[in-house]
């Protein structure tokens, strides 16, 4: 007897990684990195209900929480340095696109990227 290909119950995809060689001056910039993230998270097709950030030295973090997960974003302008993570619930959504267009907006030359499956069969 063959298996029943099912859909999971719970869709949760997870991109998150390190990059390089970014524009330190954007790194440093707390409200440019507010305005990166709530754009990353409409390009990802998710809805953002709060965002917070810190200033930590010359870096920042930024967590935006949204109705299917979080993104953030945490900075070392000194090393030109940053990690990313967007994790999102819901077949509607594209974490890719939103972790490439941070990529993107904080001039990485280099980065890694990671995919996690987080879905759930139960």
């Amino acid at each position: 007897m063959m298996g029943v290909i099912s859909t999971p119950k719970v869709i949760g995809k997870q991109v998150y990684g390190s990059l390089y060689e970014c524009d330190p001056n954007i790194l440093k910039d707390r409200e440019a990195l507010e305005k990166i993230v709530k754009d990353a998270v409409t390009i990802g097709n998710m809805t953002l209900l709060d965002i917070k950030s810190w200033k930590i030295g010359d870096g920042v973090s930024v967590v935006a929480i949204v109705l299917e997960s979080h993104v953030t974003i945490h900075t070392w302008p000194e090393y030109n340095f940053a990690t990313v993570d967007v994790y999102s619930c819901g077949a509607h959504t594209d974490p890719k696109r939103a972790f490439q267009y941070i990529v993107e907006q904080l001039k990485a030359k280099k980065y890694t990227m990671n995919e996690a499956d987080r879905s759930s069969e139960f």
